[in-house]
């Protein structure tokens, strides 16, 4: 869904300014853009030495891994429910408890995606607010005290 902004200028006119997309997804760029994002993520989990740990919790093929988090993203974004149609409430904490997630694997995590949103969103402001979101997510996510 689209919206139309108006805007006030210096001299008390009414500009309507662009439209903009009301949802992350839609600014992502749809489906198309969560793809490339998700894909670039763990491109650079493989390429990353710094992510060797994070890595090796994955399958060796990230085919599996890739189609959940788009699936997950495509919902959490505002686009369509995938992942809940195909395996119901993501329950985050959950499907990851049997995993040792420490605060290096969150902090190996957080690299891959803040690297992947540098390279893909242009606007800094959103995409600040997509990294602090995401790391409040990854701070969720550590079940595992660090030693």
């Amino acid at each position: 869904m689209k919206t139309r902004e108006t805007e006030h200028t210096d001299n008390g006119e009414v500009a309507e300014a662009a439209d903009a997309p009301a949802t992350p997804y839609e600014r992502l760029g749809g489906a198309a853009g969560i793809q490339r994002l998700v894909h670039r993520f763990y491109a650079l989990m493989d390429e990353l030495p710094e992510a060797y740990t994070v890595r090796r919790m994955h399958p060796e093929d990230l085919k599996g891994s890739e189609e959940n988090l788009f699936d997950f993203l495509s919902g959490w974004f505002g686009g369509p429910s995938l992942f809940i149609e195909k395996k119901g409430h993501p329950r985050l904490r959950m499907r990851h408890s049997p995993y040792a997630v420490g605060l290096a694997q969150r902090d190996e995590w957080m690299l891959c995606m803040t690297q992947a949103l540098t390279e893909q969103v242009a606007d800094e402001p959103f995409r600040t607010k997509l990294i602090d979101t995401f790391a409040q997510m990854a701070d969720h996510m550590v079940n595992r005290a660090s030693h």
